[in-house]
């Protein structure tokens, strides 16, 4: 606590928002950093991995607190329960902290909440741990790998369970183990109306860390940085903050010059602009979503990259637009999701998965389907998309939309990268899930019209 700000009760904070207000863990953390802009950067770093540590192995924490304390974590108060998870955090996986620290800390912080009644309680509860943690038993992996699995990597049973139907235990744990890896931040380093050479050399001079990322020769994967927009190459509307994975729906879709292109579901804009690149300021790329929140963010965009050909409006995907019939050369759908292919970077999303919800979004993705599938002009094309892992919302949505519309796959082999080629891509459909691939879990189908 060297700037004045107790950094604990900052994380506490967020984290009760994230678990108890729902808020996105992004949102949460970078609004309470915003709030303390003067905080040196080592305490902006600790407060930012103890908090997303802590959200990604809350399945682990909460097993390791259970096996120690008399009181379970579902039965404590919540100021309690985020207490003592982001204290056994430290424990487990910072060895930087004394674990007297990190007890006598949470000690203080639970009276400084009003809980001193409690104190004794959190202290012998993380005394004990910190003391007995290396002989932590956990679930055998012989006698129920689901849970096993999801003890390990952190990752709810049913989800578990799922994904060992869907691809079988050994890629299941593959990704698993990817979502509770560091993700870098990839850029997207603009072709038009520079090149990605100059792009990268003008970061570097900044001193900035530049690796060239995998699949596609504009990507790159930066570090070594305080704030993206310190970067004058991001200011200047250079690069744009964009995983591989959704690179690729503008590789796919191949637009010409000249096309009108439909994006439904655009915020905040980066698939919009790399089509708008792709066709060198030429044609329209209509950027549309459902609240003027989504837009301004995707006008934000354009202004900071000046695309003189993408416009931005509010429109929700599931109303018809009667203008808009048969006009388009390509629509794009990247639609809401669960965002299972995601999680490393929004790691509250699998605490907040239900069937129902999923049941209901597939409904919506159905909806908005339907409205896309009348958009598309003679022979054009449909480029349907998720940042998920799920079938149902993936392969199933796809052959439901073929039994439905007039519309057959085509292969996206010519615009794909030898490495991501295979069997699903020369029928018009790719699967990247994390891991395996080295991007984010996202699903990709290529349509083009009959008739």
């Amino acid at each position: 606590m060297i700037s004045g700000v107790n950094t604990r009760e900052m994380i506490l904070e967020i984290l009760l928002q994230i678990e108890e207000a729902g808020e996105h863990s992004h949102i949460a953390i970078g609004n309470a950093l915003a709030k303390h802009q003067f905080l040196p950067r080592q305490e902006r770093a600790f407060v930012t991995r103890v908090c997303e540590g802590t959200l990604e192995y809350q399945i682990l924490l909460d097993y390791i607190i259970n096996t120690y304390s008399k009181v379970t974590v579902d039965k404590m108060k919540p100021v309690i329960r985020e207490i003592l998870r982001s204290a056994v955090y430290q424990l487990k996986f910072m060895d930087s902290v004394p674990d007297s620290a990190v007890c006598n800390e949470a000690v203080k912080l639970t009276q400084r909440k009003g809980f001193y009644n409690l104190k004794p309680f959190v202290n012998g509860v993380l005394r004990t741990i910190a003391r007995e943690l290396e002989n932590l038993t956990y679930p055998s992996r012989e006698e129920n790998p689901v849970e096993y699995l999801s003890v390990r990597y952190s990752m709810p049973a049913n989800l578990v369970e799922r994904w060992i139907g869907d691809y079988g235990e050994k890629t299941t744990e593959i990704m698993l183990a990817d979502f509770l890896k560091e993700k870098p931040v990839t850029v997207r380093c603009r072709t038009y109306p520079c090149t990605p050479e100059l792009v990268k050399e003008n970061m570097r001079r900044q001193g900035v860390t530049v690796e060239d990322a995998p699949y596609l020769p504009y990507a790159c994967r930066i570090s070594g940085f305080d704030h993206i927009l310190m970067l004058d190459a991001f200011r200047d509307g250079k690069i744009q903050v964009q995983d591989i994975s959704s690179m690729l729906v503008a590789e796919v879709a191949d637009p010409r010059k000249g096309d009108y292109i439909i994006d439904l579901c655009a915020a905040p804009g980066g698939k919009s602009l790399h089509l708008g690149d792709k066709m060198e300021s030429y044609g329209t790329v209509d950027a549309r979503d459902v609240s003027q929140y989504k837009v301004d963010l995707i006008e934000e965009n354009i202004q900071r990259l000046n695309s003189i050909n993408v416009q931005a409006r509010v429109m929700d995907a599931t109303v018809f637009d009667v203008e808009s019939e048969c006009k388009a050369d390509i629509v794009i759908a990247d639609v809401p999701c669960s965002g299972y292919g995601v999680i490393g970077k929004k790691p509250e999303i699998k605490y907040r998965a239900t069937p129902r919800k999923q049941e209901e979004i597939v409904i919506l993705q159905r909806s908005i389907l339907e409205r896309a599938a009348e958009y598309v002009k003679s022979k054009g094309l449909l480029i349907y998309s998720t940042c998920t892992i799920a079938k149902e919302e993936n392969e199933e949505n796809m052959m439901w939309f073929m039994n439905h519309f007039p519309f057959k796959l085509e292969s996206m082999d010519p615009q794909l990268p030898k490495e991501l080629r295979s069997e699903s891509t020369a029928l018009g459909y790719l699967q990247l899930l994390p891991g395996v691939h080295q991007t984010d879990g996202f699903f990709i189908a290529k349509f083009r019209r009959k008739t």
